[in-house]
Order: structure tokens, then C-alpha cells, then sequence
């Protein structure tokens, strides 16, 4: 395959979690411009929407996955690419954190990925194989204080990619993840300054992330460049980890 057309993903779909803003809905529009035909899926339809397609999905009702996801296949989308990026924050020392404020995180951020994995396995299978990318973060690697319930979340989607490649690499479906650090999206825009003046002191890059520097690792783990590369955890930080 020429070198030039390795990025292209012109005939595949790639379902994209959390696409209405920030780091999802800069995947969303990045793989489409190099050729996917893409299905954002989110709460709620941002206007105006990254991709043609989209449809409002709660990713932590899995009722609601089962449901969708058969209909997308049904009309011809079935996925060839997913990217896991549907995320929230409930911040608090763990001895404040309500029930729900931890439930809440986990059901998103993991059950969510497992959910849409789940439902996306058996016809990426059907296909012939797949790529599957999760987006983690390194407060997954470190720990953060005021983020148990986060950290836990992202600390077990980076475990669930690795058993996830285990399971389906046989069928050429590879499961990756990216772990960024902080990056400026409307999430983090409400953090104290503080915070955010901490992370760039961290980054030997001395910035943070915009969510298409972690759309670009999302779309090279997508492609044929990355035709070998499955269970790996790439992280997205400019080196704030070290």
C-alpha cells in the first residue's frame, strides 16, 4: 500500500462516542475529512452537528446501545472503526463523594465503552476486523487527587483495552487507547486557574493539549499505520506524566 494513502479511511464507519464537543467532536470531523463515513453519538445533536450522521445516545443506558446500535446496522453503518470518548467528571475527595456522583462517572466513562465495544465486537467480526480506540487518561496511570471515581474509570478502560485486544486480535479487530493529559475543551475551561497553570508547569511541552492533537493519535490508531499495533496505551500528555 503506498505510504500516502495509509491514513485514508475512505469506506469505512467509524462510531464516535461523546461527538458533540471537545476531543469527540474533533475525531469525529478528523476522520472524516480522511474519508470515514462517521456516526457521532451523543446526549444530545450539537448544531451545527461534525458529521452528517448523528444520533442521541445515552452510552450508560444499555438498553439504549442494544438498541441503536441494531439499527445502525441495520441501515448499513455497522462500525469498522469506534472510538470510545463519551466521558464526565464528579470531582471530590472520596470521603464527599456521593453514591452517585461515583456511580455516575463509572456508568459513563466504563460501562459506556463496554456497552458500545460490546454491541460493536461481534460486527466488526462480521467484517473481518476492526480498530477500537479508547479514550483514557493518564490521571488513569497516576491517580488524581479529587478524581478517585475518574481515575478508577479511566484506570479500568485502560485494563478493559488490554483484555479487549486479547480477546478479539484473532478476528483482526485491535483495541488501543490514548491517554491525554489535560487538554482545553469545555470540561476542563470551569477547572480554577490553578489547576490549569499546574498542568502546564507539568507538560514539558509547557502547554496543554487541544483536543486535534488527540483526535491525530485517534486517527493513526484507526489507520493502516497502526495495521500492528493492538493492547497499547498511547499517551497524549506533551510528557506531563513524566
Amino acid at each position: 500500500m503506498p505510504r500516502l494513502d495509509r491514513l485514508d479511511l475512505t469506506g469505512k464507519t467509524a462510531w464516535v462516542t461523546g461527538a458533540s464537543r471537545g476531543i469527540g467532536r474533533a475525531c469525529a470531523e478528523l476522520l472524516a475529512r480522511h474519508g470515514a463515513r462517521v456516526v457521532g453519538l451523543d446526549l444530545s445533536i450539537p448544531e451545527p452537528p461534525p458529521c452528517p450522521v448523528f444520533r442521541q445516545l445515552d452510552v450508560a443506558d444499555a438498553a439504549a446501545v442494544r438498541a441503536c446500535t441494531a439499527d445502525l446496522a441495520g441501515q448499513g453503518l455497522a462500525p469498522d472503526l469506534l472510538v470510545n470518548n463519551a466521558g464526565v467528571t464528579r470531582d471530590g475527595v472520596l470521603w464527599k463523594l456521593s453514591d452517585d456522583d461515583w456511580a455516575s462517572v463509572l456508568r459513563v466513562n466504563l460501562d459506556g465503552a463496554f456497552y458500545l465495544t460490546r454491541a460493536a465486537a461481534p460486527l466488526m467480526r462480521e467484517r473481518g476486523g476492526g480498530a477500537i480506540v479508547n479514550v483514557a487518561s493518564i490521571n488513569g496511570e497516576r491517580g488524581k487527587f479529587g478524581q478517585s471515581n475518574y481515575s478508577a474509570s479511566k484506570a479500568g478502560l485502560i485494563g478493559f483495552t488490554k483484555a479487549a485486544a486479547r480477546e478479539l486480535g484473532r478476528f483482526g479487530v485491535r483495541v488501543n487507547a490514548v491517554s491525554p493529559g489535560m487538554v482545553e475543551t469545555e470540561m476542563t475551561a470551569n477547572l480554577d486557574a490553578s489547576a490549569t497553570a499546574r498542568a502546564k508547569d507539568e507538560s514539558l511541552l509547557g502547554r496543554l493539549a487541544l483536543p486535534e492533537d488527540v483526535a491525530g493519535c485517534v486517527l493513526f490508531l484507526c489507520s493502516a499505520l497502526a495495521v500492528h499495533v493492538t493492547g497499547h496505551v498511547l499517551r497524549v500528555d506533551g510528557g506531563q506524566y513524566l
